[in-house]
C-alpha cells in the first residue's frame, strides 16, 4: 500500500490535489476491474472479499499508527450506518446490478447520490430545498430518466430493470448515510472507525453470499483474478479511504464533491478502453444532465453550509448570562461601585 502513513497537516496544496487525483483514478478504474472480476467471482462473494481484505489492511494500518481501539459508544450509530448502508447495501446491490447492466451505466447511476441527498434531506430532515436544489434535482432526474429509458436500455433483456433499481437503491442508501454523517458529532476519527465499518459490512455480505450463491468455487491461485482482488480491496478501497481521510478534509466540501465526479467519468472512460463499452448519444446526454445536476446540488449544499456557519445574534444580557458565575459577580460589584 503506497500511502505515506504520517502525512503532515501542512502538506502543500499541490500534494493534496495529487493524492486526491490518485484516489479518483483508482476509484474510477476499480469499476471495470470489478466487472472483470465478476466473470470469475459471484457478486456477493466479491463484495465480501473486497471489504474483508480492505478491513484487514486498515486494521493493520491503524494499529501501526497506534490508534486501534474499539469505537466509542457515541460513534456506534455512524459505524452501523456506514457499514450497513454505504458499504454493505451500496456495494452489494451495485455488484449484483453489474451482472445485468453495462459498467458505464452502473457507475453513473451509482454516483447520483447528491441528487437523492437533496430529496432525503427534504423528506427525512424536513429541510425545505432551495430553488437551486430543486433545479439540480430536476436536471439530474431528467438525466436518470434518459439513461434508464427504453431509448438507451433494452428493457426486454433479463435483469436490466432490476439492475437499474438496485443501482438507484444503493445510491439512495449512500445518500442517507451522507445525511447522517453531516449531523454526526465524531468522537473518534473516521479513519480509526473505517476498519470496524468494513468488518461490519463483511459479515452480513459473507452470510448472504453463502446463503444465495453457495460455497465459494473460485480459485485464488489464478494470478489474474488475485491481482484484480488485490486492486479492488486493499488498493482501491483501503488505500483510497486513507487518502480520503487524510487529504479530503483539506479542501472544501464543494471542491471534494466536484473532484469525486471524476470517478464516474473515469470509470466510463476506463470501461470504454478496457471493456469496449459503446456510448450512445442518449447516454451522453443523460451523463451531462446527471453531472450538471450533481454539481448544482453540491454547490447548493456548499452555500447552505456557509449560511449555517454564521453565528446567531445574541443580545448583551444573554452574553452576560452565559459568562461564568465568578465573572458575573465581578461585573455586578463593578457596576455597584460605579453607581
Amino acid at each position: 500500500m503506497s500511502i505515506t502513513p504520517d502525512l503532515k497537516r501542512d502538506a502543500p496544496p499541490a500534494l493534496t490535489i495529487m493524492w486526491l487525483c490518485v484516489m479518483v483514478v483508482l476509484w474510477g478504474v476499480s469499476w471495470p476491474a470489478t466487472k472483470l472480476a465478476l466473470n470469475s467471482v459471484p457478486p456477493l462473494w466479491l463484495a465480501a472479499i473486497r471489504f474483508g481484505s480492505a478491513s484487514i489492511c486498515l486494521f493493520m494500518f491503524v494499529a501501526w499508527r497506534g490508534k486501534l481501539k474499539l469505537p466509542a459508544r457515541a460513534d456506534l450509530p455512524v459505524v452501523i450506518s456506514m457499514g450497513v448502508l454505504q458499504m454493505m447495501a451500496f456495494t452489494g446491490l451495485g455488484m449484483v446490478a453489474m451482472t445485468y447492466t453495462d459498467t458505464s451505466h452502473a457507475v453513473l447511476l451509482a454516483y447520483t447520490t447528491p441528487l437523492w441527498g437533496v430529496l432525503g434531506a427534504w423528506l427525512l430532515l424536513k429541510e425545505v430545498p432551495s430553488r437551486l436544489q430543486v433545479i439540480a434535482v430536476a436536471i439530474g432526474l431528467a438525466g436518470i430518466a434518459l439513461i434508464c429509458s427504453p431509448f438507451e436500455m433494452n428493457w426486454r433483456a433479463p435483469g436490466v430493470f432490476m439492475g437499474c433499481a438496485f443501482l438507484i437503491g444503493g445510491a439512495i442508501a449512500w445518500s442517507v448515510t451522507i445525511l447522517h454523517i453531516r449531523h454526526h458529532k465524531w468522537h473518534d476519527s473516521p479513519l480509526s472507525l473505517a476498519p470496524w465499518q468494513m468488518a461490519l459490512a463483511t459479515v452480513p455480505l459473507a452470510a448472504c453470499a453463502f446463503y444465495v450463491e453457495g460455497k465459494p468455487r473460485f480459485l485464488l491461485a489464478d494470478v489474474r483474478l488475485l491481482s484484480l482482488l488485490i486492486f479492488i480491496g486493499p488498493v482501491a478501497t483501503s488505500a483510497c479511504f486513507v487518502i480520503s481521510a487524510e487529504h479530503g478534509r483539506r479542501i472544501t466540501t464543494f471542491a471534494m464533491s466536484n473532484l469525486t465526479l471524476g470517478v464516474p467519468l473515469l470509470g466510463i472512460a476506463a470501461s470504454c478502453l478496457f471493456l469496449g463499452s459503446h456510448l450512445t448519444g442518449v447516454f451522453l446526454a443523460g451523463l451531462i444532465l446527471v453531472c450538471f445536476g450533481a454539481i448544482l446540488a453540491a454547490r447548493s449544499n456548499g452555500l447552505s453550509s456557509k449560511v449555517s456557519l454564521k453565528a446567531p445574534k445574541v443580545s448583551v444580557p444573554q452574553k452576560i448570562a452565559n459568562l461564568p458565575e465568578k465573572w458575573r459577580d465581578l461585573m455586578s460589584i463593578e457596576n455597584t461601585e460605579n453607581r
